[in-house]
């Protein structure tokens, strides 16, 4: 009998302990609207959906989780002219369980809960002034050790035609039907985005970026990681990543520019009136499916292979450090030597660069959806 009492105290303890374990505040989730032309939304750890919204406003739906997420505080404000929310975590060591054990990050946070800088059209030099005012306080994020465990997760409906700028430290970001001008900022974290419309700017300092459909003006730039795009239409496709490959097919635009320090560079289906394609270290593959005005490809290390369509006109100028040089289109020669051709493609409107440290080139005649290997 004695045991058996045992038994079950101890069996109400530790339910009584798992539900204690629990913050009240991760069950509930939170509502906030902001108002106005600018608006602005931190949060330095959690996942982040940013998504097409009804009305006027921006509707911040926040839901906290971690064993310290009850220390967590939301401020609403102007600062600089935005309309800004954020979350205020009263610690420079935050643990984020959700990271991997040996993963951590530092930035700089400002007193007021703001970091980075918004880089967008019409942001003024309000808000570029004020946060140059203020470097902020150095914030660890890792995924174990000591510090306040909190995050807040968050879902952002975005009206059509706002301007809203959402910055994340640690965690994921995803944006899904968006219109309007959008930037995404974060410091470690992959960001997917799908059916967006008007200018966007998706920037991560470490984790890979996939754009799917998207109609504006487009910047995809990371630290390293990888970028994906497919769909893309609009005036100007910007994708940067300082170590990581870079793949996009079906690509309608008037410029677009590719820069790798270090990744293969992989397009298809692609249509655009200007191309730079510049990579420190990696082959570039590029089937185009228009004439161009003007495509100039750098490659310190690597082959470069260039599927061109029936229409093509241009002036072409070929260069390698070393490897060869393979053209398998009909060309009016001007100069040709092992590591060297100049000529003339079709009518010669165009201006094609193509520069490769080491590495062969080749050009071949075809619809240049697949350019071959």
């Amino acid at each position: 009998m004695h045991a058996h009492l045992s038994s079950a105290r101890l069996s109400f303890v530790m339910i009584l302990a798992a539900a204690l374990a629990v913050p009240a505040a991760a069950q509930q989730t939170e509502r906030y609207a902001l108002a106005g032309a600018n608006v602005a939304v931190y949060n330095l750890a959690g996942e982040v959906r940013i998504e097409a919204g009804d009305g006027s406003e921006v509707v911040v739906e926040l839901t906290r989780g971690g064993a310290d997420a009850g220390q967590l505080e939301v401020d609403v404000g102007d600062i600089g002219g935005w309309q800004s929310l954020r979350v205020i975590y009263p610690s420079d060591r935050i643990v984020y369980p959700r990271m991997s054990p040996w993963s951590n990050t530092n930035m700089n946070v400002r007193t007021d809960g703001t970091f980075g800088r918004i880089d967008m059209p019409g942001a003024g030099d309000q808000p570029t002034m004020a946060f140059a005012r203020e470097r902020g306080d150095r914030v660890r994020i890792s995924g174990r050790g000591s510090g306040l465990e909190a995050y807040a997760d968050m879902r952002v409906l975005v009206p059509r035609g706002q301007r809203i700028a959402v910055f994340l430290g640690a965690g994921r970001a995803t944006v899904s039907n968006v219109e309007g001008e959008l930037l995404v900022d974060v410091g470690t974290a992959p960001i997917e985005a799908a059916g967006t419309r008007g200018w966007l700017r998706l920037d991560t300092g470490s984790g890979s970026i996939d754009l799917r459909g998207a109609e504006g003006e487009v910047i995809l730039d990371t630290g390293s990681g990888r970028i994906t795009a497919a769909d893309v239409r609009g005036p100007r496709l910007v994708m940067d990543t300082g170590s990581g490959r870079v793949e996009a097919r079906g690509i309608e635009v008037d410029g677009l520019i590719v820069d790798t320090g270090s990744g293969s560079v992989r397009l298809s289906d692609v249509s655009a009136r200007s191309i730079k394609v510049d990579t420190g270290s990696g082959s570039v593959r590029l089937g185009l499916l228009s004439d161009v005005d003007e495509l100039v490809v750098d490659t310190g290390s690597g082959s470069v292979t260039l599927g061109v369509p029936e229409t093509l006109g241009a002036e072409i100028m070929v260069d390698t450090g070393s490897g060869g040089i393979t053209l398998d289109v009909p060309v009016q020669v001007r100069e040709i030597r092992r590591t060297r051709f100049r000529g003339t493609i079709g009518d010669g409107a165009g201006r094609i660069v193509i520069d490769t440290g080491s590495g062969g080139v080749r050009l071949v005649r075809g619809s240049g959806s697949r350019p071959p290997a």
